[in-house]
């Protein structure tokens, strides 16, 4: 347990900064620019991650809002029900876990709608042999086509989405103390440390995407289309009044003051 302290120490250090997540979303940005640039000018060399079957794509990456969601799910709930001790207030607050479903959804679905309608069947990734009778993805794919058309990143976007949500609900660390002998610490420090493993993961994978993978109009399209889902949610709807509202953050009276806490 010494080791899963120290390291949940050492996240608290690095992802809980102010700092952090107000220079993550330009770090993410700029990576999607200088990834590009180098996959364009200065290629390089073929590796185990530029393979979309390493372990980390197959059982992370493609199910990264399904990790998401049951990670920060018991999180959100225990913290913000050791701080408020209000269940209502722990119920609003899982409701963002609900808004991030829905920009995953209804994201996911643009994304394939452009690539439907901008796209057509080709015999073979060379472009060779235009298969003009198979008119949907679907269709194209049974019949051994290649289909062609303009791919935002479904990775840029989903991963610059979960790791600045993971960082901005990891926030409420600031305010939560509590005792090394009681359970309810040792779940917590279980959590901070797969959430904080997990934006680890999410980060090497995005610049393992910006330097291997799409073009690089693409994947700053699906870099923005999850910067826009963070910042319309977190540094927008969520100060108000009637949303979900922010992580507690504040040592106020409106802050549980139970025999937990140090």
């Amino acid at each position: 347990m010494n080791h899963v302290e120290r390291c949940a120490s050492f996240l608290r250090c690095t992802l809980v900064r102010v700092a952090v997540r107000s220079y993550l979303p330009w770090g993410l940005l700029s990576s999607t620019l200088v990834g590009s640039l180098l996959k364009e000018v200065s290629p390089l060399p073929e590796s185990y991650f530029s393979n979309k079957r390493n372990i980390l794509n197959m059982y992370f990456v493609k199910l990264a809002w399904a990790w998401t969601f049951c990670l920060l799910l018991p999180f959100i709930a225990l913290t913000n029900y050791h701080l408020t001790g209000k269940a209502v207030l722990v119920l609003q607050r899982l409701f963002t876990l609900l808004v991030g479903t829905a920009i995953w959804y209804v994201c996911t679905a643009i994304f394939s709608s452009v690539e439907h309608y901008t796209g057509s069947c080709y015999q073979s990734p060379a472009l060779e042999g235009l298969r003009k009778e198979h008119q949907s993805k679907q269709q194209c794919l049974g019949a051994g086509g290649f289909w062609h058309g303009f791919d935002i990143s479904g990775h840029c976007f989903l991963l610059t989405f979960c790791a600045l949500m993971i960082v901005e609900e990891m926030a409420v660390l600031h305010e939560v103390k509590t005792d090394r002998s009681h359970q309810l610490h040792t779940i917590i420090t279980t959590l901070v440390v797969a959430l904080g493993s997990l934006t680890f993961i999410w980060l090497w994978m995005f610049l393992c995407t910006t330097v291997y993978f799409h073009d690089w109009f693409q994947k700053v399209c699906g870099t923005a289309f999850g910067l826009l889902g963070w910042y319309g949610t977190y540094r927008c709807w969520y100060l108000k009044s009637f949303s979900p509202g922010l992580p507690p953050q504040g040592s106020g009276s409106h802050l549980k003051q139970d025999s937990y806490k140090k």
